[in-house]
């Protein structure tokens, strides 16, 4: 409990991160599960990524208005290509060990039961695939798509404070 107390004093924008990370995860699951057990149970790679994509449509708006809500001084469109840039390779990232689970280590009916199959699922896209696009999501986000405001670089602008030339007398 004093690790997320700390946590949410010292690092205010990954709280908020977090939070938006676990509505995200709801919404990824309820999405997922919805299209894996109705609609399409044959693929549920793409019942997983298209959660995913949701998710990221619904925590681009929130982590820009919530999470990172202090920062980023870009014109919205180019931060909004950044986000969709990094979310990309988030859904990659995310739907990449459900991939090698399902079809790498063979982890599906008919070569494993049905309930070992939901739960190597569960366990590779859900769990360590969340986890493993969690980290690089964060990082890209402070990264690239809203950084702080000193580390904006205006490249429309041929000079900056530290390439402008200097005047000679």
């Amino acid at each position: 409990m004093h690790a997320v107390i700390k946590l949410v004093r010292e690092h205010p924008s990954a709280a908020r991160f977090l939070v938006v990370g676990g509505i995200g995860f709801v919404i990824t699951m309820v999405i997922n599960y919805g299209l894996k057990l109705f609609v399409i149970p044959q693929h549920p790679v793409t019942a997983l990524a298209l959660g995913i994509v949701v998710a990221t449509i619904v925590s681009y708006w929130m982590n820009k208005k919530w999470s990172f809500d202090d920062r980023g001084e870009r014109h919205t469109a180019h931060e909004m290509l950044l986000f969709v840039a990094v979310s990309v390779i988030g859904v990659a990232i995310n739907s990449a060990p459900l991939y090698l689970s399902r079809y790498g280590f063979g982890l599906e009916v008919p070569n494993v039961t049905r309930t070992t199959q939901e739960i190597a699922d569960f366990v590779s896209g859900p769990i360590i695939g969340t986890l493993l696009a969690m980290v690089f999501r964060y990082w890209a986000m402070n990264k690239w798509v809203f950084p702080k405001r000193a580390e904006i670089v205006d490249v429309l602008s041929p000079t900056s404070p530290s390439t402008s030339p200097t005047p000679t007398v």
